[in-house]
């Protein structure tokens, strides 16, 4: 049933953010260039969302008592949920389309099947132990660093999807999320976005938007070799590039 809420005072690209990048019951209704380019341009606004939820659950367990790993495995299982899995989904199989050594089209079919094989399992399993591990690390310093570096890769993540929307970045099939969002978002708009996203974090922690900066660097690689190897972006690359942006993001907290 449609969210007449949201209807009412959602402008479209929110809507378009919420709707396709987290589970939380808004209702896209337009699905067009527009809705799209603004909604890739919201979509760090999501990334807040789900990375307060994920701050929050681990936070609250940290006060309560709990050790902090599991206020580590809490934090991470938030984003997961809230996306129905389909960033990690996405790192995997763009892992085994890149692992695969065929040809694009090849690749791409690899990546359309719903079985994943021995590299997406590898990338996947040392992406979730990698993320654990640091925030283990964080929560166990202070619930506030652990929560801090939680909401910081969730935002991470979303900004690498903006900045992998901008014009000049082809989709590699005709169809699905990627052909919706390639090429929406203008190259100055995007930069004013990350700008944006970095001078904010910036004000609540200077390690954080360093590593802003490094996680969406690391993004940037990927999707760089991405669009050699496969022609484009798909709706996969942009699981990957989330899941390598939040990754990279929480490491540079590490260190």
């Amino acid at each position: 049933m449609p969210d007449v809420n949201s209807r009412a005072f959602l402008p479209d690209g929110i809507r378009f953010a919420f709707g396709t990048l987290t589970v939380l019951p808004v209702t896209v209704t337009r699905w067009d260039r527009d809705a799209a380019r603004t909604g890739m341009l919201c979509a760090p606004l999501a990334g807040l969302v789900v990375g307060l939820c994920a701050a929050a659950l681990g936070g609250a367990l940290t006060l309560l008592g709990a050790g902090p790993l599991l206020a580590a495995v809490a934090s991470v299982a938030v984003p997961a949920a809230l996306t129905r899995g389909l960033h990690l989904d996405g790192l995997a199989d763009v892992a085994d389309g890149l692992g695969s050594g065929k040809p694009a089209e090849d690749a791409l079919r690899i990546m359309k099947q719903s079985d994943i094989g021995p590299f997406g399992v590898v990338t996947l399993v040392l992406a979730l132990f990698a993320q654990v591990a640091v925030l283990a690390q964080l929560y166990d310093e202070s619930w506030a660093r652990g929560a801090i570096a939680a909401a910081v890769a969730a935002v991470t993540a979303r900004l690498a999807l903006t900045l992998a929307s901008r014009a000049g970045v082809p989709p590699a099939r005709p169809e699905g999320l990627g052909a919706a969002v390639a090429g929406t978002v203008g190259p100055r708009a995007a930069l004013v976005a990350g700008l944006v996203v970095v001078g904010v974090t910036a004000g609540v922690s200077l390690p954080g938007a360093a590593a802003v900066v490094l996680g969406c660097g690391a993004a940037e690689l990927l999707l760089r070799r991405c669009v050699r190897r496969f022609g484009g972006v798909t709706g996969d690359v942009f699981g990957a590039l989330a899941e390598v942006a939040a990754t990279a993001a929480l490491i540079a907290l590490a260190l």
